[in-house]
């Protein structure tokens, strides 16, 4: 048995999931590879995304210790989002996620900008 956040799962696989149970929790983590972001750059780069729900999925990944949000007393606020070091063990897993999406396309639809997608999480 895995024991964490206060939850008993009977294989890893399953925390995995309860982690990442959405897209948006992804894309986050996949910017946040390229450094620390503010609030508003990851708001424009995620622009499908609204600002509540941006702010929801930061908490969780906050409250996961994926992320580390970080609050610089100056007026206005300023807050700075980064990955821990287990976000950081992520980018192989997001890599591989990345190739298999181009190999997956290639084999059953196809592909009109591959590079489109070489820095940024496509939705």
């Amino acid at each position: 048995m895995y024991y964490i956040n206060d939850k008993e799962y009977k294989c890893s696989v399953s925390v995995t999931l309860d982690v990442f149970n959405d897209r948006w929790k992804l894309a986050i983590i996949w910017h946040l590879l390229d450094g620390d972001k503010r609030f508003k750059e990851l708001h424009e780069i995620i622009s499908e995304i609204t600002q509540k729900t941006l702010t929801v999925k930061l908490k969780e990944l906050e409250e996961k210790n994926i992320i580390h949000r970080e609050v610089f007393p100056e007026v206005p606020p300023k807050v700075v989002y980064s990955l821990t070091t287990i976000g950081k063990e992520l980018e192989s897993v997001l890599a591989a996620m990345h190739k298999w999406g181009i190999s997956y396309t290639s084999a059953h639809g196809k592909i009109t900008d591959e590079n489109k997608c070489e820095s940024t999480f496509c939705s």
